[in-house]
C-alpha cells in the first residue's frame, strides 16, 4: 500500500514530514581541507549535480532530506555557520556546496564520529519522520556512508545507496566499500536515474 505523505506533530511541529523513506547527504557540507581532502573533492564533485538531481527528485515524492554532518571537532559550531564557511572565497569544497545548499525544510544533523547515528538525535528524528528505509549519499564511502549504513542496518532499516551518489579517495576505495554494503547489508545499489522514487512503497515489516 503506498505511503501517505501527511503530518507529524509528536515534535510539537518542528518535523511536519511523515514518509517511510528518507534522503540522508552524508558529509557534504564541507571544506575538503584536510589530509586527503583534495583526493576525495576530486571524486566527490562529479557526484554533487547527480545527487543535487536526486535531492529535487525526492522533494517532487515527498521525501524528506536530511544532512547528516561532522562537526568538524568543533564542538560549538552551529550547521548554518558550517554551511557560510564553506561557501566562502577560496574553500576547495565550495564548487560542491554551492550545488546543494540546504533549502528552508531540510533537516541537519550534526556528528561527532563516524556514523551518523552516534551519539546525534538522527535515530529519534528518523522514528518522528516514520522512516523505514534510507537513501544514502555522501562521503566517504568507506567511512562515514559506511559507519552510517551499518547503524542503520543493525536498526532494521532497508537501505538504497546508490552508486553513483557516493566517493571515496580513490575507486578502489569506493568499489571495497560498496561491495560490502551490497552484501553484508544487503543495500540496493543501483545508480541514482534507476531509481523510481515515487513508486517506492513501504517496507514489509516481520
Amino acid at each position: 500500500m503506498p505511503a501517505q505523505v501527511g503530518k507529524q506533530h509528536d515534535l510539537h511541529g518542528s518535523a511536519p514530514d511523515n514518509h517511510h523513506t528518507a534522503l540522508l547527504l552524508i558529509d557534504l557540507i564541507n571544506d575538503f581541507e584536510f589530509p586527503r581532502g583534495d583526493e576525495l573533492f576530486a571524486q566527490a564533485l562529479p557526484i554533487a549535480p547527480r545527487i543535487a538531481a536526486l535531492k529535487k527528485r525526492a522533494a517532487e515524492a515527498g521525501i524528506p532530506a536530511v544532512y547528516v554532518n561532522d562537526n568538524f571537532g568543533r564542538w560549538q559550531s552551529k550547521f548554518e555557520q558550517i554551511v557560510a564557511h564553506c561557501l566562502s572565497d577560496g574553500v576547495r569544497g565550495r564548487p560542491i556546496v554551492e550545488q546543494l545548499v540546504p533549502g528552508p525544510h531540510d533537516y541537519f544533523v550534526l556528528k561527532p564520529k563516524h556514523s551518523g547515528f552516534y551519539q546525534t538525535p538522527l535515530e529519534l528524528l528518523l522514528k518522528h519522520l516514520g522512516t523505514q528505509r534510507l537513501i544514502l549519499t555522501g562521503v566517504s564511502s568507506n567511512s562515514c556512508v559506511l559507519f552510517t549504513a551499518n547503524d542503520a542496518y543493525m536498526r532494521d532499516m532497508e537501505l538504497i545507496i546508490p552508486e553513483d551518489c557516493i566517493a571515496a579517495c580513490n575507486e578502489q576505495e569506493h568499489r571495497f566499500a560498496l561491495e560490502q554494503m551490497k552484501t553484508m547489508l544487503k543495500a540496493d545499489t543501483r545508480p541514482s536515474d534507476e531509481i523510481e522514487l515515487r513508486s517506492l512503497r513501504a517496507p514489509q515489516t516481520e
